[in-house]
């Protein structure tokens, strides 16, 4: 009534398998029991799972056979989680990167004394209380915090790694010590404590339960340009990041300077006559073996799981840059949502443009943010819907498909947790 956006628990329904047309049998039915008029039905918020979003014959395609109008959304943030995994996966060290990190957690975890041995070692060396993190492929804040603990701690994991391997004797230890003293270890290290503060600020776009359109529309393109400029920088990291102090670090005799920090085909061939490579050699392997290609994939992933955004980004008309720019692309826009959700000719919709556009420039809508505009335009107890109908059903639509399903994840793990 007021424009405010609400969420409702409707029902919770066992399905008797998880087939995609088990699951729109299940969602017809509670709808139809509910009395849910489904010509109301404008959006469909789902995670990524196959059967959900299949383009032949997931739940999101069969429901909108039905119902062309429709717009099936996956879950912004499981696209993200989805997206850095595949550009994890398509370059094998970082795989194994992720391996790694999480056995590191688990060894120091898996034991009070072992837990004690890298925070006396941090205490000792000056730096931060230390506690091993744990890595989650899903929860891009929670590595961020990992990786950035780590990053601040790493001489004091080394320290705590190299004291098991030499006084306890730990195959364990040995081993994850032997994979932390490479450069490519050390170098990722730095790598991601650069790369995931992108990636953590758009999760926590996503985990918002007022999420809209905007945030993907505006905040994915600015993440990819990120990820990119950290790849073109090369040589010549910008002063500041993680990657321009890597090698200062590794030569500082009261930090990583005081191990053997080597290359992997070095420790390898170890008392073979091998020259030893230079630092240049090593960051130049790096950077085209793994720095280049996972920031391409990052990239492509992101492209690839965010490239479905016509139809939110056609929402750009009802905010106020929109007023400003040419009205070719306003009324590309308008047409694009009349066809998808209204069923009417969308010259009603452009007609109502025109006056809508003064309203924003030097009337009622001026210096108001497109939320706020959007709002009112939905609101019962403003004129606005009466004056604008076209534009409010759109500006309604905008308001309530669902982008994330985490507030409903939400309301699942508290259910789980009090059953």
């Amino acid at each position: 009534m007021k424009g405010q956006l609400f969420s409702q628990f409707l029902d919770l329904v066992n399905v008797s398998d998880g087939k995609a047309g088990t699951i729109v049998a299940a969602i017809k039915e509670g709808l139809h029991k509910k009395n849910v008029p489904t010509h109301k039905l404008y959006g469909l918020g789902t995670d990524g799972a196959a059967v959900m979003t299949g383009r032949l014959n997931g739940v999101a395609k069969q429901l909108q056979d039905d119902f062309p109008w429709l717009m099936p959304v996956a879950c912004a943030a499981h696209r993200l989680a989805l997206a850095c995994k595949d550009a994890s996966s398509e370059v094998p060290y970082m795989s194994t990167f992720r391996d790694h990190l999480q056995q590191l957690h688990q060894y120091f975890q898996n034991s009070a004394n072992r837990t004690a041995v890298p925070k006396a070692a941090s205490q000792s060396l000056g730096l931060e209380h230390l506690k091993v993190k744990q890595v989650k492929d899903t929860r891009w804040l929670s590595q961020h915090l990992a990786i950035l603990t780590l990053q601040k701690n790493l001489s004091a994991v080394m320290t705590a790694l190299a004291e098991e391997t030499e006084v306890h004797k730990f195959p364990v230890a040995k081993g994850l010590y032997g994979f932390c003293c490479t450069y490519r270890f050390v170098a990722s290290v730095y790598l991601q404590a650069d790369v995931l503060p992108h990636l953590a600020r758009l999760s926590r776009i996503f985990q918002k339960e007022t999420v809209n359109f905007l945030a993907i529309k505006e905040q994915v393109p600015v993440t990819m340009a990120c990820l990119k400029n950290i790849k073109d920088a090369g040589d010549a990291q910008p002063p500041g990041s993680f990657l321009a102090q890597l090698h200062s670090d590794l030569d500082n005799p009261a930090g990583l300077g005081a191990f053997n920090i080597v290359d992997e085909e070095e420790r390898e061939r170890r008392g073979r006559g091998q020259v030893k490579p230079t630092r240049e050699v090593l960051w130049s392997r790096y950077r085209t073996q793994v720095m280049e290609p996972y920031l391409d994939g990052l990239q492509d992933s992101l492209d690839r799981r965010f490239q479905n955004l016509n139809i939110m980004g056609a929402f750009h008309v009802l905010g106020p840059q929109a007023a400003k720019e040419d009205d070719s692309i306003n009324f590309e826009n308008i047409k694009t949502l009349s066809t998808k959700f209204l069923q009417q000719p969308d010259s009603h919709a452009l007609l109502e443009w025109s006056s809508f556009k003064q309203h924003m420039l030097t009337g009622a809508f001026k210096d108001m943010d497109q939320l706020t505009i959007m709002s009112k335009l939905v609101s019962q107890h403003d004129e606005w819907c009466q004056i604008y109908p076209s534009l409010s059903k759109l500006a309604a639509i905008a308001l309530t498909v669902p982008i994330s399903s985490v507030n409903c994840e939400r309301d699942f793990s508290t259910m789980n947790r009090t059953t």
